[in-house]
């Protein structure tokens, strides 16, 4: 088992400071997340990346925003800027349901204590900052900055709000993942070049009273156009979600009030070299001490698990991954993977069950396009929707190498995949037979050796019309993988779950498509327990569509089911069996014209 000396993690407090001997710090980080340094923990990855550029970093996670400020005090000012993430998840996600109501709880936060961070945290630190620092630069960073970059409707508020650098005075924002821009502006910084002069780095957003305009420039309507004309927010996103998934990208200007959010394109994906870089850092992999004899909910799900991609080009509607981390697949070298299995095997408590060999999603490592030029010329946000791309080579060998290579290591008793499965990957008939091949074994290889008792797939629904909003697969599909799933689990005396996830209340579902999914459900002999509202979130298409009533690339009108009686009144078919609710769902079947599918839903099969 390996152990760290205190001084191993990033500092936190002045005392930590004053043991590494330092008069000065560069960059302090301020995190609505405990501090785990861990790769899966976005303050962990940024201070490690600034770190290995030289830099003297220090992390003040979960700082009391009430009082006096005294954790905004502290460490005093940095020498080049402050950084700002509310943390790993939206903030306001972490603090309430679907049904928006307050958590009781928070994952992120020792012993899962709730009221550890405000809402909107990156609004709210970044004021702080600025009320005792006001010449400091602020930068501005983590997912819920990243998807608020522009015009976004706001769930929790029930209304539209403008770009979040208009309510938050940071200098500068960094949207996706954020190492590659992070390290152009401490270059240029280093140069010498003043902060606010530095306006033209790639995956950066700022707010602006003059633009200089650019040739290829895209204008969207403005923040108050769109309030005034829900058509105009729904025609901006597809612009928004284009230029986010493209390796050609141009820049975005949006109008707000008198001023201009200016977002610059993203960076091309991260080669494997720097993906490597990021991942090799010299993380503890461990919550920092001051935790102590407490519980990090988020740490203990994933500290027995490896990374081993970024990407996704699934498309999903209503899925943020895309929007912050791209399309395009980033992955890691199966070195650099070995390397990462070897150190949790020296980890505590370690008893030789990797929990996760994953990603975004499960099996899309190391795929791309066969012909990049095509891929450079391309601006759908899916390969796989509605078809599987014919330039997409989804060679599933490469990770079957890594599961071998994982499972050859004297510590390791089992290796689990807990990210999702994309089985329209594995049911598609390529072109290729080597492709068809590959995903049937690949299929074996799961099913029989690395499902931890249950392998979660997220069909999402059963009817092709809300699947095709959705932007997911024929409920077919997963009929066809269940029976794989269930011949494989017969031929090894294997007796494992298929577990489906579901969402109601999706745009584009009714309470008719919630019961034809209860039917076809209950064929299969499923009893749901994996299921969930819809959940707007900033930056989707499916929010879109929710806030809009426009469907952004069709411009077509979308039914969404908005009130609580309308959520409840779907929700309720995904529990057909339980006798509580079987007489309102018989009512509800009555009063949308359905009365001839109460006999297929309580009848025998």
């Amino acid at each position: 088992m390996r152990t760290f000396r205190p001084e191993a993690w990033l500092p936190t407090t002045k005392k930590e400071v004053e043991a590494r001997g330092w008069d000065y710090i560069d960059v302090i980080l301020f995190s609505g997340d405990a501090y785990v340094d861990h790769p899966s923990f976005g303050a962990a990855v940024i201070g490690r990346t600034l770190e290995a550029m030289g830099l003297r970093v220090a992390i003040v996670p979960q700082p009391d925003w009430r009082g006096d400020y005294r954790d905004f005090k502290k460490l005093g000012a940095p020498r080049l800027f402050f950084g700002v993430s509310a943390g790993a998840m939206d903030s306001m996600i972490n603090h309430y349901t679907a049904n928006k109501r307050l958590r009781s709880d928070d994952a992120y936060t020792p012993d899962r204590r709730a009221g550890m961070r405000p809402d909107y945290p990156s609004i709210v630190y970044t004021k702080i900052i600025k009320e005792i620092y006001p010449d400091v630069p602020v930068v501005l960073g983590g997912i819920e900055a990243s998807l608020r970059r522009v015009t976004h409707y706001d769930y929790w508020q029930d209304k539209l709000l403008p770009g979040i650098l208009k309510d938050s005075p940071a200098d500068l924002l960094i949207y996706g993942m954020g190492e590659l821009p992070l390290k152009e502006l401490v270059s240029r910084l280093q140069a010498g070049i003043p902060f606010h002069e530095i306006k033209d780095i790639r995956q950066t957003a700022y707010l602006a009273d003059e633009v200089k305009p650019l040739p290829d420039d895209i204008n969207l309507f403005s923040h108050e156009e769109c309030l005034r004309d829900k058509l105009k927010q729904a025609k901006n996103f597809k612009h928004i979600e284009e230029e986010s998934n493209k390796q050609q990208a141009s820049r975005i200007l949006q109008k707000v009030g008198r001023q201009t959010i200016v977002v610059n394109p993203p960076f091309p994906p991260m080669t494997e070299e720097e993906i490597d870089a990021s991942f090799d850092l010299p993380y503890t992999r461990l919550p920092h001490p001051k935790y102590k004899g407490k519980t990090i909910p988020a740490f203990e799900m994933i500290k027995f698990s490896v990374n081993i991609h970024r990407g996704c080009f699934g498309g999903c509607a209503f899925c943020t991954i895309s929007a912050h981390q791209g399309k395009f697949i980033a992955s890691r070298s199966k070195e650099s993977i070995l390397k990462e299995v070897k150190e949790i095997t020296r980890m505590p408590d370690f008893k030789g069950y990797l929990s996760d060999l994953g990603g975004p999603s499960a099996n899309m490592y190391r795929m791309k396009g066969k012909n990049p030029d095509i891929c450079s010329q391309c601006k759908k946000p899916s390969c796989i929707s509605p078809l599987v791309c014919k330039n997409l080579n989804a060679d599933h060998t490469p990770l079957l190498d890594i599961y071998k290579e994982v499972d050859r290591m004297p510590e390791i008793k089992r290796s689990f995949i807990g990210s999702g499965v994309r089985y329209d990957l594995l049911l598609h008939r390529y072109t290729d037979d080597n492709l068809n091949k590959a995903a049937h074994t690949y299929m074996e290889e799961l099913i029989a050796r690395h499902v931890s008792g249950r392998l979660k797939v997220a069909p999402e629904h059963t009817e092709d019309n809300v699947l095709k909003m959705m932007r997911k697969p024929s409920f077919e599909l997963f009929g066809q993988f269940k029976k794989i799933f269930d011949r494989v689990n017969k031929q090894y005396g294997l007796n494992q779950q298929l577990i489906p996830y579901f969402i109601s209340s999706h745009p584009g579902c009714t309470e008719a498509d919630m019961a034809n999914l209860a039917i076809q459900t209950k064929k299969l002999h499923f009893q749901l327990e994996q299921v969930q509202d819809f959940t707007p979130t900033p930056m989707t298409l499916a929010t879109e569509m929710y806030y809009t009533g426009y469907h952004p690339y069709t411009l077509e009108k979308i039914y969404t089911a908005h009130t609580k009686e309308q959520k409840l009144a779907q929700r309720q078919f995904f529990f057909w069996y339980k006798p509580e609710f079987r007489r309102q769902i018989t009512q509800a079947l009555q009063r949308i014209g359905k009365k001839d599918l109460i006999g297929r839903l309580f009848g025998k099969l």
